[in-house]
């Protein structure tokens, strides 16, 4: 069964969810797992793509949007559009919803940050993993 981790910026945490996207990516490209970003729009996925490149100094995380890039050879995919195709790794959700693929990953993180409409819609997915039994951990960010 899919494991469910939520990781909520509190008010003080610098940043938000797609920077903190970006120090999760890093995190699990270094473990050898491959990621899938779902984003709400085409902006937001462009704005993750560029994030990527610039988010630290000297990190260096391999990705591509999912209609530029193959698949096969790049471990970090970013879409708002697709489905995960055959992605089972981490699926990093940034948007609104719960993907109608999570299911098929070993792990989810869904990122909530402090502004109103994220913490709203981030509850109600909180409710829906929650209300299917699926296994939840919540992770404080200060």
């Amino acid at each position: 069964m899919t494991q469910v981790d939520f990781y909520v910026l509190d008010d003080r945490a610098m940043g938000n969810r797609f920077s903190l996207a970006c120090r999760l990516c890093e995190k699990i490209y270094h473990q050898q797992r491959r990621i899938f970003i779902h984003t709400g729009s085409e902006e937001e996925s462009r704005h993750m793509n560029r994030l990527l490149w610039t988010f630290r100094q000297g990190s260096f995380v391999p990705h591509g949007m999912a209609n530029e890039c193959d698949p096969l050879t790049t471990p970090v995919i970013i879409s708002h559009d697709r489905e995960s195709g055959e992605e089972k790794d981490v699926l990093i959700n940034l948007a609104s919803e719960v993907p109608s693929f999570f299911s098929r990953f070993e792990r989810v993180a869904e990122i909530v940050d402090k502004e109103p409409q994220v913490v709203t819609a981030g509850r109600e997915r909180f409710r829906f993993y929650r209300d299917r039994g699926y296994p939840l951990n919540k992770h404080d960010i200060k």
